[in-house]
């Protein structure tokens, strides 16, 4: 494939966090991409939301991120950015498991480009709960891999008048359970997903900015132009009993963000029939 190595070697990357996500970010960038990296230092983060929710994320995912690169951008005078946006929950399809959500967007307003990436896996250690005993307590600690990866606590679920953050030892854990107990006869535990406190979160902050690093290293192959990555797909991949189409995918469709160049790639995930199990011809209940 066609390169473009000096599009953006040379030039200022500002990493948008202050949750020391530029640990893992920034050595990565440097050497794939020729910048030299810098972090916010004025741009609040956290005013776009928090996890432990004492400051509601207004807007979805996609919308907080190009946000936070574009307003810190402004804030610090860069022309290029990039930052991550994680969210964690219920795994989409597979039932009762938690799961780390994680965007990254280039912003390049230079060169008006956009690149962005995902990483959705269940390598997560995200947990709360409801904690009325030591052992309880105990438990959960051992559960969320606690010293660690760092918990937040707090009287309630919904309650932040008294919240403490970044826990990383067992005396500050007991000293503020029992500070809690006093007065709510109960204390609610979180892990603290902030990248700096959770290094499960930053094993996939690294591997959501390698796919970034490989989208950006992907150029168009008519005009060079760096981000050319997958816009859509198409399903119909064919049953390899009846060869009838199936709701798997059987291409994915490239576009440059450029000169609009598209290109049809086939069979992405490697094979050019599905199994029958699959196919709503051959296994119709599979999808009542």
């Amino acid at each position: 494939m066609k390169t473009n190595s000096d599009f953006f070697s040379g030039r200022r990357l500002l990493i948008v966090t202050k949750h020391q996500k530029e640990e893992v970010i920034a050595p990565l960038l440097e050497e794939a991409l020729g910048v030299t990296c810098f972090v916010s230092k004025d741009f609040d983060t956290d005013s776009l939301g928090t996890f432990s929710g004492e400051i509601a994320r207004k807007d979805d995912a996609l919308t907080t991120l190009r946000k936070k690169c574009l307003e810190g951008m402004q804030s610090e005078g860069f022309d290029l950015a990039i930052a991550t946006e994680g969210s964690f929950g219920n795994h989409p399809t597979v039932f009762f498991a938690p799961a780390n959500d994680e965007l990254i967007m280039l912003v390049d307003q230079k060169n008006n480009l956009e690149i962005v990436e995902r990483v959705l896996s269940m390598d997560t250690n995200f947990d709360s709960s409801e904690i009325h005993t030591k052992e309880e307590l105990k438990a959960f600690l051992d559960k969320v891999q606690f010293p660690s990866h760092a918990v937040i606590m707090k009287n309630t679920a919904e309650n932040w008048t008294k919240i403490y953050k970044g826990i990383t030892d067992y005396d500050s854990v007991e000293k503020i359970y029992d500070e809690i107990v006093v007065s709510s006869n109960s204390c609610f535990i979180e892990t603290d997903m902030r990248a700096m406190f959770n290094p499960t979160r930053i094993r996939i902050i690294k591997e959501v900015s390698l796919k970034l690093i490989k989208k950006a290293q992907s150029v168009c192959p008519e005009c060079l132009f760096p981000g050319f990555g997958v816009v859509g797909a198409e399903a119909g991949l064919l049953c390899s009993s009846c060869s009838m189409p199936t709701r798997s995918t059987s291409a994915h469709i490239y576009q440059c963000q450029l000169c609009n160049y598209k290109s049809r790639v086939l069979y992405p995930n490697g094979k050019k029939t599905e199994d029958p199990m699959y196919c709503d011809f051959c296994n119709p209940s599979k999808h009542d």
